[in-house]
């Protein structure tokens, strides 16, 4: 008998993720990281993530980094913040476990956070 496929990952839901290899200062290791990319979009096995860290209380200065403080349906930990700043695709083969998923308003504020790095048209 073989292994249960893992579900496909969606928008709004946090994932383990390796990171690994990285190269200088892209982020590392296995981490939770939030999926951002809108499921319609997109043909190749991958998904946009931000990844997600602990807080720490000089990110308050940090407009790209969005603060997620641990609920019943996020799953984490302990309190983290959505580092818009290292937004990526990833490959599915990536993903190892969803963690939980966050609020719709929650979401909208890395959306927001991530068009903040790259510049929306005015």
């Amino acid at each position: 008998m073989g292994k249960a496929p893992i579900p496909l990952p969606v928008r709004g839901e946090i994932w383990s993720v390796n990171f690994d290899p990285s190269l200088g200062s892209e982020i590392q290791k296995l981490r939770p990281a939030l999926v951002i990319s809108v499921d319609s979009i997109g043909r190749l096995p991958l998904r946009i993530v931000v990844p997600v860290t602990d807080w720490k209380s000089h990110y308050n200065a940090f407009l790209w980094i969005v603060p997620i403080a641990i609920d019943s349906m996020n799953g984490l930990l302990k309190n983290c913040g959505a580092d818009a700043f290292q937004t990526k695709s990833v490959s599915l083969m990536r993903f190892h476990r969803r963690v939980g998923r966050i609020a719709s308003s929650q979401l909208d504020g890395v959306a927001s956070a991530v068009a903040l790095c790259v510049g929306t048209p005015q």
